[in-house]
């Protein structure tokens, strides 16, 4: 997969589209990007809030509108998920005409030759040094991969199935805008059912079943918030007279 051809044709799309809004784009990139992550598979998992976070989107219902527009316009095909555990699916458009296949490969040869094009002098970063004995660990692809950021790869290998204490819950609750008692609840909530899902299957990462709960929390507040009541335009709805002679025989 030729990852600046899909870009090109992707701009060159935006540009004689002119249903979309920046919002669309920003999104749009957002998806790209972690389809680049997931070395573009044909199918992907996404989160929500980690999209709206990259795309910069602050409203649920303009990401829903956004994305699902995406889908009716062919950019995209979005499979939403009802399971608060897995991610909706996405499944991205091969926008515009090429002469490669949709499953191709870079060349092996291109690849070795970019892994050693660096400046001169100047190590790699998280690489050592071959001259101070220290071993050189490269994240090196295998042939016939393309040349994508590892993103996904260090995904799968940080999570964590559960917190070392409920300290660590309430600090990702505080980065997240969430207060400590929705913390406590959380952990105590899942410590009791020996970290497993409602399934009986062990949590993979309990920071996105936090993530969840949060998603979850924020719907049934906004669902459940008490409407306040307007004040009335009108002074004196009954219109009556505040001078009133009550020595008046009725």
């Amino acid at each position: 997969m030729n990852y600046i051809k899909l870009l090109n044709a992707a701009f060159e799309t935006f540009y004689f589209d002119d249903r979309l809004n920046p919002t669309h784009i920003s999104l749009y990139m957002a998806l790209f990007q972690e389809w680049n992550s997931c070395r573009f598979m044909d199918e992907f998992y996404v989160n929500r809030r980690e999209l709206m976070r990259v795309a910069k989107i602050g409203s649920k219902s303009t990401y829903h509108r956004c994305i699902t527009e995406l889908h009716s316009w062919e950019y995209l095909s979005y499979f939403p998920s009802n399971n608060p555990y897995k991610g909706s699916k996405i499944k991205m458009s091969i926008l515009g005409t090429s002469d490669e296949p949709a499953t191709g490969q870079y060349n092996p040869i291109l690849e070795q030759l970019a892994e050693q094009y660096y400046p001169r002098g100047v190590p790699l970063e998280g690489h050592h040094h071959p001259k101070n004995g220290q071993a050189v660990y490269q994240h090196r692809p295998i042939g016939g991969q393309a040349l994508v950021s590892n993103t996904n790869n260090i995904k799968q290998e940080n999570l964590i199935k559960q917190p070392k204490d409920c300290l660590a819950v309430i600090d990702f609750f505080e980065e997240k805008n969430f207060g400590k008692a929705e913390a406590e609840k959380f952990y105590q909530h899942y410590a009791e059912r020996d970290w497993q899902t409602g399934d009986g299957e062990p949590i993979r990462d309990w920071r996105a079943v936090a993530i969840n709960w949060m998603d979850r929390t924020e719907l049934f507040e906004s669902e459940n918030k008490p409407k306040k009541k307007q004040p009335s335009q009108i002074k004196d709805n009954l219109r009556t007279t505040k001078s009133k002679d009550y020595g008046q025989p009725l």
